[in-house]
């Protein structure tokens, strides 16, 4: 089969053969029918050696959707020939937090970065950027329904992130029906565009969005943001003006780096929330007295459980939330990786078989 596989830190995937794998025991081998880039993809691929408890060799990507090919003998869950999306944080599976449907925070996360072997599809464990994808047991498969596998793709951690992260921050907006919250979207891009929909799908707070590109703020314009604004000077400011003066009652970080930290501060208000989602690799100082507004609650969310993609595929199964997507054939991998890491992408890149290219 075909696989985009990492291999050496700090160098650029490769598209070659790789032996199809068979699944044993409780897996199940999916056959991919799309597969969306993150820019974790980035992260990972950029890493120097060490940095991350993954060795290389691995296949890469992590938000997969497609049909069950082969189950090994012990396997539950979805039958062959059913569509399904991949639940991609893989814990330890008899943790509390896994149990719970939890894996994104398994207890036991330490000893498997420890023992360098992978905490997920694409992340040290062969992932989906390939024909097909192993996947070590069928509690982490979820039915798809009639949704398209490019949709559906991209919820696996786009939608799922954003979710959980909205989740997070839902006390800080008051009672959903009456309140008149509002929320502060940082980074319109994968993540950012998916959040805009689910804070308009599941509350009433007032969008507002942030992007260093125009073309962004089209796009949270078209996924229903209340007003956007470029990343300048005065942009804290001018959240504010647009708040009332207070402040935003919620700010989601997808971004990450220093100066969105620091954005993020000087726009929210005393006793709101911020959920630093982006991993850009910037810092917060965190003393009491300081600088941060009184009250401030700063949460990390990490992917989500599998109850969330539950929810965020319900949404999208009616029609509240729809993954702006650019479809590449996976033999043109690196064409799509390029064009993500040059900032081309309108929402998310996403892999499909060249064959489902061709007959589209």
């Amino acid at each position: 089969m075909r696989a985009v596989r990492l291999t050496h830190w700090g160098g650029p995937p490769v598209v070659t053969e790789a032996e199809r794998p068979s699944p044993r025991g409780e897996a199940v081998l999916v056959r991919v029918e799309a597969a969306g880039l993150c820019g974790s993809d980035l992260h990972i691929m950029d890493a120097a050696p060490d940095a991350l408890p993954y060795r290389t060799p691995f296949t890469l990507g992590h938000e997969v959707a497609g049909r069950v090919a082969e189950r090994g003998p012990d396997a539950t869950g979805p039958e062959v020939g059913e569509r399904v999306v991949v639940y991609g944080p893989w814990g330890c599976g008899r943790c509390g937090h896994c149990v719970a449907g939890a894996d994104n925070y398994c207890d036991r996360r330490s000893a498997l970065d420890t023992a360098r072997t992978g905490t997920g599809a694409g992340l040290g464990r062969d992932g989906g950027l390939a024909d097909f994808l192993l996947v070590p047991s069928g509690r982490l498969l979820l039915p798809v329904g009639a949704l398209a596998p490019a949709q559906a793709a991209p919820l696996s951690d786009a939608g799922l992130t954003s979710y959980h992260a909205i989740a997070g921050i839902r006390p800080a907006l008051g009672d959903p029906e009456t309140g008149t919250a509002s929320v502060a979207v940082i980074g319109v891009g994968g993540l950012g565009h998916l959040a805009v929909q689910i804070l308009r799908a599941t509350t009433s707070a007032q969008v507002l969005a942030v992007d260093v590109r125009e073309e962004a703020l089209a796009l949270a314009a078209d996924c229903g943001a209340h007003f956007g604004t470029l990343v300048r000077p005065d942009t804290a400011e001018a959240l504010r003006r647009r708040t009332g003066g207070t402040g935003a009652d919620a700010v989601l970080d997808f971004v990450g780096t220093s100066a969105t930290l620091r954005l993020g501060v000087s726009a929210v208000r005393p006793g709101g929330a911020l959920a630093v989602v982006g991993s850009g690799g910037g810092e917060l100082l965190v003393r009491k007295p300081g600088a941060l507004p009184p009250g401030l609650r700063i949460s990390l969310p990490f992917w989500g459980t599998r109850t969330d993609l539950e929810q965020v595929m319900a949404l999208a199964r009616a029609g509240a939330v729809k993954v702006a997507t650019e479809r590449f054939p996976l033999s043109r991998a690196l064409d799509a990786i390029d064009a993500l890491r040059s900032g081309r992408v309108r929402g998310r890149a996403v892999l499909v078989p060249d064959e489902e290219l061709l007959r589209a």
